[in-house]
């Protein structure tokens, strides 16, 4: 570590897919994106190990076109090549900032990306590169909350950050409710029981049993991505 601030050696990322769009209905806004890849740059002159998991549900949701007839799988499969393709737009951006990165796949599509494999994924993090982990887990029915969940416990991250709109976990939704209170840290077991809007249940379980903490913090303020790897209490804890 080269920043005595930092308190994470290695971070997992969680962006959502809606993040890129900015202002547009869909797709990726250049703006945005460039400035997502400045937080992320800056964070990176830290010191601190960073992997990102993207969606896709700026370009396509699977889900929801299964509700309206198609195929689940065929629809997941759909959304997990649209991951892909934000994947390549934020490596595309970092190295316009001299970041170096890599867009590792669960799919095979080895024109574009590598394939995702633990081993050599934590090897770009030890050189110092940004991995960027697409494609969800590979297989149907499993969101990339449960993706980042999975990738975070496999690359040994020491936390969880969940890029959002909304600047930490409330008890009601604060765009409905005024008066809705946020917490400044909950535990999984609440989050479970009370049925708060985190993440899903898969990914809060796999967060909990293997004991790795998540902070969910609104990306759209400026250097919120630093004040969360240097543990400031921004947006909400959520741990044992």
């Amino acid at each position: 570590m080269t920043d005595s601030a930092v308190q994470y050696d290695r971070v997992l990322l969680k962006l959502s897919g809606e993040a890129l769009m900015g202002e547009l209905d869909y797709g990726i806004e250049p703006r945005v994106i460039q400035r997502i890849a400045a937080e992320i740059a800056t964070a990176h002159k830290t010191g601190v190990q960073i992997a990102i998991v993207i969606g896709g549900a700026n370009i396509f949701r699977g889900a929801g076109l299964a509700r309206a007839g198609m195929d689940r799988v065929t629809g997941d499969y759909m959304g997990m090549l649209a991951t892909v393709m934000n994947a390549l737009a934020i490596q595309d951006a970092l190295e316009a900032l001299n970041v170096y990165a890599r867009v590792m796949s669960a799919l095979q599509i080895h024109d574009v990306c590598e394939d995702y494999i633990r081993r050599r994924a934590v090897r770009h993090l030890e050189k110092g590169r940004v991995v960027i982990l697409a494609a969800g887990t590979g297989n149907p029915f499993f969101t990339t909350d449960t993706a980042a969940s999975l990738r975070a416990i496999e690359i040994g991250a020491d936390v969880l950050l969940k890029a959002t709109k909304v600047d930490g976990v409330y008890d009601d939704d604060p765009m409905a409710n005024a008066n809705a209170m946020r917490y400044e840290t909950v535990s999984y077991d609440q989050v479970l029981a009370d049925k708060l809007s985190v993440m899903d249940a898969t990914a809060i379980v796999m967060c909990r049993d293997n004991n790795i903490p998540l902070r969910v913090f609104d990306l759209t303020q400026d250097n919120a991505l630093v004040e969360a790897i240097s543990g400031d209490s921004v947006g909400t804890l959520v741990n044992a």
